[in-house]
């Protein structure tokens, strides 16, 4: 159920007439954020999961929590302390933002506490045990004592806190522990601290055929009397910290290789935003961190439960099949396979459509292994914002620069936190005879693009891959992605253009199919929403359909806003963060919002406009996009959005993709006007979307299929029912 719930007065402190002037009109961003990750944490209890990929979700959420930590609260905290006072769009100040945002963190922790209690239990009900310092056996005490001796100790180094010992730099998401001693030759009280470095395993697996596991932390604190011999152990408590992990480019910068690599090793020491105290603290041990990081603006969080929630993600290896979701290997294009294998050949037919994870990222790098060994293929031109550790990616294009093709990389250097890892590849690249282009200093390039151009018989076609996902092809197998292959010549023709924008800055003064920020993809999408808003006012059929990961931009809110009291009717699915209030009459009454959270991470972006007919229908406005609906998407990145001009594609799209998103129950949320979420309760014919899709064939050929209802339950279009 989409369900558009009316209010009189939605914010509680104005009439909903006066709302479409005030900020009461957006949410904040942070707190829908952190509402999103009530979402993601809500799923570590859904009982519809196994075990294990519930622990995940835990894992998931404090991993999440981690990054905005480091970055949007880092950032507020900044504002405050540099006396920032300049509202943002739902005219909160900072410090404002900052308080609240703190607040609703700690309640996420209290949860988060809560789960894993619960978790924890059901583990040690299921075999799985995480112990802390309970007795073990003989055995398996004999076997603790040995690992830490062999594997632990002689990588920490003890170090005592006084005036003789300067206080040691704590890593960004380090953890260490206090030890409160007594040396018993003289009864001297001494403070000594404990640095776990990152490369030692966050938990550990003791062997044996009931599965046991601790944490590194919990293992040290056992074996405390081999750290500190001659010594009595009072009591230690354990810490954690996060840093201002944000790196702001500066206009100047004349090399922006040098930069990034000075910037990274800056993050690694910004200043601490975040710090986790757990178990009963020494007063004096806490007041010691508290001075010693220099805390200002910081969140203090203190817990009797774990620290550091992402670490779990290890015990879900254990080797527990019954404990996860069937194994899903994803298929790879029937289109492909009925001409052997040749990508070119099934390109040159027909535009292709492929989604992953149902469908094999495998394609994607097969089309660049193809490039690189085809004698006819004389160039290769390729963004790549992320693309993992392990890349198939970069040797295929190491392949074709060393089989003497012409091939240009343009290499992302501020995609966060892949920022060290992209300098590697840079390097290899760059090596290999590829020319490496940075970008833009100011903007990001997050379009994802690849191009191979190639010579068949006295003249040249181009072939294109755009795509709505990273070219990653490990956040592949769990993100929903669109991958669209084309050799259309005019959207070859704006490729090129496009890569001449980004290596030479010269801005096309036209595109003839894709429509590129920060130039024209904001006035295409207005374009579009002032079409249909053309349309409902001659009493036309008027809709717009839109998926995206977040929506946060004033400017395209209230486009939308505009769009619905003129009577277009709105259905929005957003992941993530959501600035928009649906459901306000006067405002947003013809706007509904749904949230899908399930075993995959939807991240493919899909705008629909109806056309002047109902949706879905064949002369409806189809476009992928690498954007979201941020402002930084549309006016601080290079992104790329491109029409599905083939009917084929087209239909997959709308009557597929899309269609599944609106009408899955199962994983789906409701926004609210007041901004919370509710879960689409029990329904006469559930539907999940996931499912579907990992149950059926390709998405080739089953449009017709999906159209007459004999696949999935037909749309319905009555307001408040799908």
């Amino acid at each position: 159920m989409l369900d558009t719930r009316e209010e009189s007065d939605a914010t509680g402190t104005c009439e909903t007439s006066q709302l479409a002037t005030l900020p009461e009109r957006f949410f904040n961003r942070e707190l829908s954020w952190l509402s999103f990750n009530e979402r993601v944490l809500a799923e570590a209890t859904n009982p519809n999961y196994p075990l294990l990929e519930r622990l995940r979700f835990l894992s998931i959420s404090g991993s999440n929590i981690d990054e905005f930590l480091m970055v949007r609260v880092a950032g507020l905290a900044g504002q405050v302390r540099s006396q920032i006072e300049e509202v943002s769009i739902d005219g909160m100040t900072p410090s404002q933002a900052l308080t609240e945002t703190h607040e609703k963190v700690l309640e996420l922790d209290e949860v988060q506490q809560k789960v894993w209690s619960g978790l924890k239990a059901e583990l040690a009900g299921a075999g799985i045990a995480v112990i802390g310092d309970e007795k073990l056996d003989h055995t398996r005490e004999r076997w603790v004592r040995d690992y830490f001796e062999e594997h632990i100790m002689a990588v920490i180094t003890p170090q005592a806190i006084d005036p003789a010992h300067p206080f040691p730099f704590v890593a960004n998401q380090g953890i260490g522990v206090l030890f409160s001693l007594t040396r018993m030759a003289d009864d001297a009280p001494v403070m000594e601290m404990v640095l776990i470095p990152s490369s030692l395993p966050r938990f550990i697996r003791i062997p044996g055929e009931e599965a046991a596991w601790i944490s590194i932390e919990d293992l040290i604190c056992r074996n405390a009397d081999q750290i500190f011999p001659g010594f009595r152990v009072n009591g230690h408590g354990v810490f954690r910290i996060l840093r201002d992990s944000d790196i702001e480019i500066e206009e100047d910068a004349e090399d922006l290789v040098r930069y990034y690599r000075t910037a990274i090793q800056r993050r690694r020491r910004g200043l601490v935003i975040v710090l986790q105290l757990q178990g009963k603290f020494d007063p004096a041990a806490e007041e010691l961190l508290r001075t010693q990081l220099g805390l200002d603006r910081a969140l203090i969080i203190k817990t009797e439960g774990l620290i550091g929630f992402t670490g779990l993600s290890s015990l879900c290896d254990e080797d527990r099949p019954e404990l996860k979701f069937e194994p899903y290997s994803p298929r790879y294009p029937e289109r492909i396979l009925e001409h052997d294998g040749d990508i070119f050949a099934a390109i040159r037919e027909k535009d292709i459509v492929i989604q992953h994870p149902y469908e094999s990222f495998e394609v994607v790098i097969d089309f660049l292994r193809q490039a690189a060994r085809d004698p006819d293929v004389i160039a290769i031109k390729q963004t790549l914002y992320r693309a993992g550790k392990q890349s198939a990616i970069i040797s295929a294009l190491i392949k074709a620069a060393e089989a003497g093709k012409s091939v240009t990389a343009v290499v992302e250097l501020k995609a966060r936190f892949d920022e060290e890892q992209n300098l590697l590849w840079a390097s290899q690249l760059e090596r290999a005879g590829v020319q490496v282009i940075y970008g833009f200093v100011d903007w990001k390039t997050h379009a994802k693009v690849s191009m191979v151009v190639r010579r068949e018989g006295d003249s040249h076609r181009t072939y294109c891959h755009f795509g709505t996902g990273n070219y990653h092809p490990v956040t592949a197998r769990i993100y929903t992605d669109l991958s669209y292959f084309t050799a259309d010549p005019a959207a070859g023709r704006d490729a090129v253009r496009l890569f001449n924008f980004i290596t030479g800055y010269v801005e096309p003064k036209r595109t003839e199919v894709l429509a590129v920020s920060p130039m024209g993809l904001r006035a295409k999408l207005d374009e579009c929403i002032d079409a249909e808003i053309a349309n409902a006012q001659a009493g036309k059929p008027a809709a717009i359909w839109a998926k995206m990961n977040s929506l946060t931009d004033p400017q395209l809110i209230d486009k939308l806003y505009e769009a619905s009291q003129a009577g277009v009717d709105i259905i929005l699915v957003v992941r993530g963060i959501c600035c928009l209030r649906p459901g306000i009459t006067g405002l947003s009454e013809n706007i509904s919002v749904k949230s899908v959270i399930g075993r995959f991470l939807e991240h493919c972006r899909i705008w629909v406009f109806a056309n002047g007919a109902h949706l879905p229908n064949r002369r409806a406005r189809v476009f992928l996009t690498s954007a979201d609906g941020m402002s930084r998407n549309l006016d601080r990145r290079v992104e790329v959005m491109v029409p599905m001009r083939n009917k084929t594609v087209h239909d997959q799209v709308l009557d597929q993709v899309m269609m599944a998103n609106l009408l899955d129950t199962e994983q789906s949320w409701i926004l609210g006007p007041d901004g919370t979420y509710e879960r689409v309760g029990d329904v006469e014919n559930p539907f999940n979307l996931h499912r579907y899709f990992m149950t059926n064939p390709s998405l080739s050929g089953r449009g017709a299929a999906i159209a007459s209802g004999r696949k999935v339950p037909k749309l319905s279009l009555r307001r408040g029912n799908i």
